[in-house]
């Protein structure tokens, strides 16, 4: 039977809404798979079952990313970077693309950083502390900004430009704004690729920059492409998991004390965090033959959003799901994905969050709010414009 939601799943003011949770439940119970007329994108498959998400995220081949993995592009249209970035390709190019970047952001590679971004989260939380009243958005964001600095080798003197450049692309408080930071920042990555194509270092662009494909260089603009959509994931993940993550926690003292006392321990509560807060909503595939999912009719072209945040709180596949459990075990949350397209910063977007929140509760005895909570407006990465706070020290 054809279940048609008339809820539109990419109205991002729709995920702000303190009912939203018992909606998307009893879109849920009443079907996993729903067709979605979208205003934007036209008519969606939208999955909302944990199991049914899986599936199609573990078959990349069946669902492809090709044609676009974001909703948000317009009905069909096509991304510029199609079949050239990693996000945008399916196996085996997905892993050729992955290849000149898996070593920086390996297990190795992150626990040799660790020392430097526990004393960045330090530094971080203790000049917030300090200040006493900070935007907690602000403040968090600094870390991931600084650990990219360092993967990317930037130069010193160039630091404050890319940092501001950045800022400005992923924090603007408008689209234009977010834009127009983009389109200053892509122009200093081709610089940075054509400067370290001729004279590389050990930094992740001189490795994209020289990498081969069948003896041939990634073309440049690939390069840029791919640098990018690293940079722009890298920092907003953190990003928005921090914020949200110590909202949530602000508004439970009880978990923050347990956290405090070390009654649980970082790894299973940052899963459990990154579960609940879910700040990457949604990721959209499209189906490259005809296929059925839960007993519908998919066809050839048909584009399938899954969607993390309800498959992150689905009853049969997690207990209590709207429960925070900070030591929920097992906890196979699709925050980070699954399948080919697993976040290749995982390791290292766990290591700056557990080194923020380690810092946090060390430094920190209370997150007072100082004024309104402010949602952005996205369903790509769900999160918080402005978190203001009065930070009470230990």
């Amino acid at each position: 039977m054809l279940t048609t939601t008339a809820v539109d799943l990419t109205d991002p003011d729709l995920w702000a809404r303190p009912d939203t949770p018992a909606l998307i439940a009893e879109l849920r119970a009443e079907a996993s798979v729903h067709r979605t007329d979208t205003v934007d994108d036209g008519p969606v498959w939208s999955v909302l079952s944990y199991r049914h998400a899986a599936e199609v995220l573990r078959d990349a081949r069946l669902y492809s990313s090709e044609q676009g993995s974001l909703l948000g592009a317009g009905e069909g249209n096509v991304p510029v970077g199609s079949g050239r970035m990693m996000a945008l390709t399916d196996p085996p190019r997905h892993r050729e693309l992955r290849a000149p970047a898996n070593p920086f952001f390996g297990p190795g590679p992150v626990r040799g950083a660790a020392p430097g971004i526990t004393g960045l989260a330090t530094a971080i939380v203790d000049k917030a502390v300090e200040l006493g009243e900070v935007d907690l958005v602000d403040a968090v964001s600094a870390l991931p900004l600084s650990v990219m600095c360092d993967l990317l080798d930037v130069p010193e003197q160039d630091r404050e430009m890319v940092e501001r450049v950045c800022d400005v692309a992923f924090l603007g408080n408008t689209p234009e704004e977010r834009r127009a930071g983009h389109q200053q920042l892509i122009p200093y990555l081709l610089h940075q690729v054509m400067l370290r194509r001729t004279n590389p270092k050990d930094d992740l662009i001189s490795k994209m920059a020289t990498y081969r494909v069948g003896g041939k260089l990634l073309p440049v603009e690939d390069v840029v492409l791919n640098l990018d959509n690293i940079v722009v994931g890298g920092v907003q993940t953190v990003r928005h998991t921090a914020a949200m993550g110590l909202y949530t926690l602000s508004r439970r003292p009880e978990l923050w004390r347990r956290l405090q006392r070390g009654e649980v321990g970082m790894d299973s509560a940052l899963d459990e965090l990154l579960r609940w807060t879910s700040v990457g909503l949604h990721t959209l595939r499209t189906a490259s033959r005809d296929t059925e999912l839960d007993g519908h009719a998919i066809r050839r072209g048909d584009r399938v959003a899954v969607w993390v945040w309800s498959a992150n709180r689905d009853p049969e596949a997690f207990d209590r799901p709207e429960e925070i459990l900070l030591d929920r075990s097992p906890n196979k949350h699709l925050a980070l994905g699954l399948g080919a397209h697993y976040c290749i910063g995982a390791p290292l977007a766990k290591a700056e969050l557990g080194a923020l929140f380690t810092a946090m509760l060390e430094r920190v005895d209370t997150i007072e709010p100082t004024g309104p909570v402010t949602h952005n407006r996205s369903i790509i990465n769900f999160g918080l414009d402005r978190f203001p706070v009065r930070l009470l020290p230990r």
